[in-house]
Protein backbone atom coordinates (compact mmCIF):
# COMPACT_ATOMS: atom_id res chain seq x y z
CA UNK A 1 0.00 0.00 0.00
CA UNK A 2 1.30 3.67 -0.73
CA UNK A 3 0.95 6.57 0.85
CA UNK A 4 -2.85 8.43 0.63
CA UNK A 5 -3.92 5.43 -0.57
CA UNK A 6 -5.95 4.85 2.09
CA UNK A 7 -8.78 6.15 3.48
CA UNK A 8 -10.40 6.10 7.24
CA UNK A 9 -14.05 5.03 6.68
CA UNK A 10 -14.94 7.53 9.76
CA UNK A 11 -13.26 10.51 6.87
CA UNK A 12 -16.05 9.10 4.39
CA UNK A 13 -18.91 9.33 6.51
CA UNK A 14 -18.81 12.35 7.95
CA UNK A 15 -17.86 13.60 4.02
CA UNK A 16 -20.88 11.58 2.80
CA UNK A 17 -23.10 13.86 5.95
CA UNK A 18 -22.01 16.96 5.22
CA UNK A 19 -22.95 16.66 0.99
CA UNK A 20 -26.30 15.12 2.29
CA UNK A 21 -26.58 18.43 4.68
CA UNK A 22 -25.47 20.50 2.29
CA UNK A 23 -27.89 19.55 -0.35
CA UNK A 24 -30.86 19.56 1.87
CA UNK A 25 -29.87 22.92 2.58
CA UNK A 26 -29.52 23.97 -1.10
CA UNK A 27 -33.15 22.54 -1.61
CA UNK A 28 -35.03 24.18 0.83
CA UNK A 29 -33.14 27.40 -0.06
CA UNK A 30 -34.67 27.23 -3.80
CA UNK A 31 -37.74 25.81 -2.60
CA UNK A 32 -38.46 28.98 -0.56
CA UNK A 33 -36.86 31.48 -3.36
CA UNK A 34 -39.10 30.11 -5.74
CA UNK A 35 -42.55 30.67 -3.27
CA UNK A 36 -43.05 26.96 -2.94
CA UNK A 37 -45.66 26.19 0.12
CA UNK A 38 -46.97 23.09 1.12
CA UNK A 39 -50.66 22.45 0.73
CA UNK A 40 -53.13 22.65 3.45
CA UNK A 41 -52.44 26.01 4.91
CA UNK A 42 -54.10 28.02 7.20
CA UNK A 43 -56.29 29.74 5.04
CA UNK A 44 -57.98 26.85 3.36
CA UNK A 45 -58.27 24.59 6.21
CA UNK A 46 -61.74 24.15 7.55
CA UNK A 47 -61.76 24.51 11.57
CA UNK A 48 -63.99 22.23 13.99
CA UNK A 49 -67.17 24.02 15.35
CA UNK A 50 -67.75 26.17 11.89
CA UNK A 51 -71.34 25.55 10.08
CA UNK A 52 -71.98 24.61 7.24
CA UNK A 53 -74.64 25.08 4.60
CA UNK A 54 -75.51 23.00 1.16
CA UNK A 55 -78.17 24.76 -0.78
CA UNK A 56 -80.44 22.97 -3.07
CA UNK A 57 -77.96 20.62 -5.52
CA UNK A 58 -79.43 21.42 -9.39
CA UNK A 59 -80.04 18.25 -11.54
CA UNK A 60 -78.43 18.42 -15.25
CA UNK A 61 -78.58 15.28 -15.72
CA UNK A 62 -81.41 12.31 -16.12
CA UNK A 63 -80.83 10.60 -12.64
CA UNK A 64 -83.31 9.69 -10.11
CA UNK A 65 -85.49 12.25 -7.74
CA UNK A 66 -82.96 10.97 -4.65
CA UNK A 67 -79.94 11.69 -5.86
CA UNK A 68 -79.82 15.45 -4.73
CA UNK A 69 -81.00 14.55 -1.16
CA UNK A 70 -78.13 11.82 -1.02
CA UNK A 71 -75.59 13.81 -1.96
CA UNK A 72 -76.15 16.80 0.46
CA UNK A 73 -76.88 14.43 3.07
CA UNK A 74 -73.80 12.62 2.16
CA UNK A 75 -72.14 15.92 1.77
CA UNK A 76 -72.89 16.83 5.77
CA UNK A 77 -72.37 13.33 7.06
CA UNK A 78 -68.78 13.88 5.85
CA UNK A 79 -68.55 17.08 6.82
CA UNK A 80 -69.31 16.15 10.33
CA UNK A 81 -67.23 13.37 10.59
CA UNK A 82 -64.22 13.86 9.19
CA UNK A 83 -63.93 17.66 10.14
CA UNK A 84 -66.61 18.62 13.08
CA UNK A 85 -68.57 20.87 11.05
CA UNK A 86 -71.82 20.76 11.91
CA UNK A 87 -75.29 21.61 9.81
CA UNK A 88 -76.42 25.71 9.88
CA UNK A 89 -80.04 26.36 10.47
CA UNK A 90 -79.96 28.96 7.63
CA UNK A 91 -77.60 30.29 4.53
CA UNK A 92 -77.20 33.35 6.39
CA UNK A 93 -76.15 32.12 9.47
CA UNK A 94 -73.53 29.34 8.05
CA UNK A 95 -69.47 29.82 8.33
CA UNK A 96 -69.49 27.86 4.88
CA UNK A 97 -72.13 27.48 1.90
CA UNK A 98 -71.85 25.03 -0.58
CA UNK A 99 -74.02 24.94 -3.79
CA UNK A 100 -73.74 22.47 -6.61
CA UNK A 101 -74.91 20.44 -9.84
CA UNK A 102 -75.16 17.49 -10.50
CA UNK A 103 -73.62 17.24 -14.23
CA UNK A 104 -73.63 14.04 -15.41
CA UNK A 105 -75.56 10.26 -13.90
CA UNK A 106 -74.72 7.33 -15.93
CA UNK A 107 -74.85 3.82 -15.43
CA UNK A 108 -73.18 1.23 -17.48
CA UNK A 109 -72.97 -2.53 -17.98
CA UNK A 110 -69.66 -3.84 -16.60
CA UNK A 111 -69.87 -7.19 -16.68
CA UNK A 112 -71.61 -10.21 -18.49
CA UNK A 113 -72.44 -13.90 -17.47
CA UNK A 114 -71.91 -16.39 -20.16
CA UNK A 115 -75.84 -16.39 -20.90
CA UNK A 116 -74.28 -12.67 -22.47
CA UNK A 117 -77.01 -11.26 -19.28
CA UNK A 118 -75.43 -8.30 -17.40
CA UNK A 119 -74.30 -9.27 -14.20
CA UNK A 120 -73.01 -6.21 -12.73
CA UNK A 121 -73.50 -1.89 -13.35
CA UNK A 122 -71.12 0.92 -12.87
CA UNK A 123 -72.65 3.62 -11.56
CA UNK A 124 -70.96 6.74 -12.53
CA UNK A 125 -71.83 10.77 -11.48
CA UNK A 126 -69.82 14.25 -11.64
CA UNK A 127 -70.80 16.82 -9.71
CA UNK A 128 -69.21 20.70 -9.86
CA UNK A 129 -69.56 22.42 -6.73
CA UNK A 130 -68.32 26.08 -5.26
CA UNK A 131 -67.95 27.03 -1.36
CA UNK A 132 -67.93 30.43 -0.33
CA UNK A 133 -67.29 31.76 3.80
CA UNK A 134 -69.71 33.71 5.38
CA UNK A 135 -70.08 37.27 3.85
CA UNK A 136 -68.15 36.77 0.25
CA UNK A 137 -69.41 36.35 -2.91
CA UNK A 138 -66.75 34.86 -4.53
CA UNK A 139 -65.88 30.91 -4.12
CA UNK A 140 -62.57 30.05 -2.30
CA UNK A 141 -62.89 26.73 -3.68
CA UNK A 142 -65.13 25.64 -7.21
CA UNK A 143 -64.17 22.21 -8.80
CA UNK A 144 -65.86 19.10 -10.53
CA UNK A 145 -65.55 15.55 -9.03
CA UNK A 146 -66.84 12.26 -10.21
CA UNK A 147 -67.02 8.94 -8.57
CA UNK A 148 -68.24 5.23 -9.13
CA UNK A 149 -69.33 2.33 -7.22
CA UNK A 150 -70.45 -0.87 -9.02
CA UNK A 151 -73.48 -2.92 -7.83
CA UNK A 152 -74.67 -6.27 -8.90
CA UNK A 153 -77.58 -6.73 -11.75
CA UNK A 154 -80.98 -8.30 -10.49
CA UNK A 155 -84.18 -9.81 -12.15
CA UNK A 156 -86.05 -8.34 -9.57
CA UNK A 157 -86.76 -4.49 -10.39
CA UNK A 158 -87.09 -3.83 -7.04
CA UNK A 159 -84.23 -5.10 -6.11
CA UNK A 160 -81.94 -3.79 -9.03
CA UNK A 161 -83.43 0.07 -8.07
CA UNK A 162 -82.39 -0.82 -3.95
CA UNK A 163 -78.89 -1.93 -5.23
CA UNK A 164 -78.51 1.41 -7.65
CA UNK A 165 -79.94 3.63 -4.70
CA UNK A 166 -77.32 2.06 -2.53
CA UNK A 167 -74.61 3.13 -4.83
CA UNK A 168 -75.07 5.99 -5.30
CA UNK A 169 -75.14 6.72 -1.50
CA UNK A 170 -71.73 5.13 -1.31
CA UNK A 171 -70.27 7.30 -4.65
CA UNK A 172 -71.84 10.71 -2.79
CA UNK A 173 -70.31 9.81 0.10
CA UNK A 174 -66.59 9.44 -2.15
CA UNK A 175 -67.50 12.90 -3.56
CA UNK A 176 -67.90 14.41 -0.18
CA UNK A 177 -64.62 12.85 0.98
CA UNK A 178 -62.91 14.17 -2.02
CA UNK A 179 -64.25 17.44 -1.64
CA UNK A 180 -63.40 18.01 1.56
CA UNK A 181 -59.59 16.68 0.86
CA UNK A 182 -60.18 19.13 -2.36
CA UNK A 183 -60.75 21.88 -0.36
CA UNK A 184 -58.17 21.80 2.03
CA UNK A 185 -55.28 21.09 -0.27
CA UNK A 186 -56.33 23.90 -2.81
CA UNK A 187 -56.29 21.52 -5.70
Amino acid sequence: MTAGTHRSPVGTLNMRHCFRLLSLLLLLLFMSACGYRFAGSADNRLAVGQSVWVSFIGIEADSPPSAQTMLRRAILDECHALRGLYPADTATAADLRMKGTLRSYAVRAMSYTALDKVREYRLIIEVESELFRKGETTPFWKGTLSAYQDYPANTDLALQRSAEEAALASASHTIAQKLLMSVEQSY
